[in-house]
């Protein structure tokens, strides 16, 4: 594979690096560019009315006639709910395992892309050949099935990406992770490892899965006389499985609730990734005909997302499902940090209306804690460590780790998003930058809400807008009507009556100002207006609303 050459390999990240989500990665050696993954974020709080936020993929666009193709790790929406956003503005082939492509597919068609957009389907163990490049998907664990960690070999040395992963040596569903080939890999010889760091902190081995299977057949040991509602991520076909696995031997029917869900969970069973006995799967509409104590409800909204079955139905607005006293309702995941407060908000509620909660117990985590990402280290011994997928801290506390087994300070790179690293077997240096950052989706626009318009929305959220409306005759600029103040969110108008008509007054002069300096741009007039209608405001209430002056003129 070696040439004796002088080209490096650069690898770009344009995302999901100090922070969890919207993971895309670009690898570029000379006129080749192959990008891993391409995820979405969902919006911090202070993104109003966001619904999601997608990479910016300028570089990607300027070099698209070297870029051979997304490969995919896996099929959560942190690696891939950007794609048809991205294939849109540059349309290449999409290479992933069987679920993965299947989940992939669901979206496309959402988009109407499937008839544009190529995809094929790779089995772990296969390779393809992207120009410079050859990927060979190798088989890991995760909480979705059919994730994989890719071996990128290029002229300058081989890297491994792990994906999203853990070791899993008991799964739920297929094999356990491929060792043996990082193994193998590791002693050919890796240039660099970038590896999941999402649980560096956390010392020791993530649970296996089948775990949580058997907390939950305790639990409906329990609770035989109860309705049982679980709600857990909707990609966790794993732990579908298992809820499946626990009913049908309690003999319960499961009815699938929340879009996201029952998309997937359609997707895995067609794809065989789902073993369902027959007759244990009913339409929620026949739900009304079984006994409460022969009911699961598989839902989501386990994050406390304010739109979700769960949260619709701990706030009785759920058309379907209503939670009632004696309800077991099962929290089958741990809050994402930045949700705590939603999850506790229903937990409570949930409470409030006479359920019993569980959230104790009935999760593992589906990312490498310390010991198996030591253990990835030792089979791979790679010269150059790359921590991705976390926040800062979570790559620090992995690049903490590579130190330990010996890798050099030097040898180890906490990337940013947009950096690019170049590499060889004798050096690898931050060499630059390329453009980088988020997008935000609202509704149908992509990127039409900008920094300036979260600022308007933030503007208006903490203080409220005020119009001022007034008419001027053409030419003679005289004061014909108005001026009128229309305000919302500012202050309740009823109770504020005085402090609108010394706005007004205020207004008034600053117009009659104007007046008689002879100012007739009206640009001038509006912002003479809105400087002292602030300053007014200012004074008398410690607020500064927007305020948009609208002159007409007759």
């Amino acid at each position: 594979m070696k040439h004796e050459n002088n080209s490096k390999l650069k690898i770009i990240p344009l995302g999901g690096l100090e922070q969890i989500g919207m993971n895309i990665t670009a690898f570029e050696y000379e006129d080749s560019i192959i990008v891993v993954d391409c995820g979405l974020a969902f919006p911090e709080d202070d993104m109003l009315g966001i619904d999601l936020v997608i990479p910016d993929i300028t570089y990607l666009k300027n070099n698209a006639d070297r870029v051979k193709g997304f490969v995919i790790t896996h099929g959560h929406e942190d690696h891939i709910g950007a794609l048809p956003y991205v294939l849109k503005q540059l349309n290449v082939p999409v290479y992933g395992t069987k679920l993965t492509i299947g989940l992939i597919d669901n979206k496309l068609e959402e988009h109407n892309l499937t008839r544009s957009v190529k995809r094929k389907v790779i089995r772990h163990g296969q390779s393809i050949n992207l120009g410079a490049f050859r990927i060979e998907f190798i088989k890991t664990n995760h909480s979705i099935a059919d994730a994989s960690a890719l071996a990128i070999f290029s002229p300058a040395g081989i890297v491994i990406h792990t994906g999203d992963f853990k070791v899993d040596y008991t799964p739920v569903f297929g094999d356990a992770i491929d060792l043996q080939r990082f193994g193998e890999l590791g002693k050919k010889g890796v240039l660099a490892l970038m590896c999941d760091s999402t649980n560096a902190e956390r010392p020791g081995f993530t649970m296996s899965e089948r775990t949580v299977g058997k907390t939950f057949d305790n639990i409906f040991a329990e609770h035989k006389n109860t309705r049982i509602i679980i709600a857990t991520f909707a990609s966790n076909v794993d732990r579908v499985q298992q809820i499946i696995n626990s009913a049908y031997k309690y003999g319960r029917k499961v009815v699938i609730e929340g879009r996201s869900m029952v998309n997937v969970i359609t997707t895995a069973a067609e794809l065989g990734y789902l073993d369902i006995p027959e007759n244990t799967l009913i339409d929620i509409e026949t739900m009304k005909n079984y006994p409460d104590e022969q009911m699961v409800l598989v839902t989501t909204g386990s994050q406390g997302e304010s739109m979700a079955a769960l949260s619709r139905m701990a706030a009785n607005m759920h058309r379907k499902v209503q939670v009632k006293s004696g309800d077991t309702v099962i929290l089958s995941s741990n809050p994402i940090p930045g949700n705590e407060k939603a999850v506790s908000k229903i937990i409570n509620e949930l409470t409030m209306m006479g359920a019993n909660v569980i959230f104790q117990d009935v999760h593992v985590s589906g990312h490498a804690c310390q010991e198996e990402i030591k253990l990835i280290y030792s089979l791979v011994h790679p010269k150059y460590a790359i921590p991705v997928h976390g926040e800062y801290r979570h790559m620090k506390a992995q690049a903490d780790i590579a130190a330990s087994l010996g890798i050099p300070k030097d040898n180890i790179f906490i990337l940013h998003s947009g950096d690019v690293l170049e590499l060889d077997e004798k050096k690898a240096e931050i060499s630059g930058h390329v453009p980088c950052g988020s997008i935000l989706v609202d509704g149908l626009g992509v990127g039409d809400v900008g920094n300036i318009v979260l600022r308007d929305r933030q503007h208006l959220a903490e203080d409220g807008i005020l119009i001022v409306v007034l008419t001027l005759e053409r030419f003679s600029n005289q004061l014909l009507s108005g001026p009128d103040i229309v305000s919302r969110g500012f202050v309740y108008v009823r109770e504020s009556e005085g402090l609108m008509e010394e706005a007004r007054h205020v207004v008034e002069d600053a117009i009659t100002d104007c007046m008689d300096k002879h100012v007739s741009d009206w640009g001038k007039i509006k912002n003479v207006i809105k400087d002292s209608l602030s300053d007014f405001l200012w004074k008398r209430t410690k607020r500064s609303p927007m305020i948009l002056p609208i002159i007409m003129e007759v």
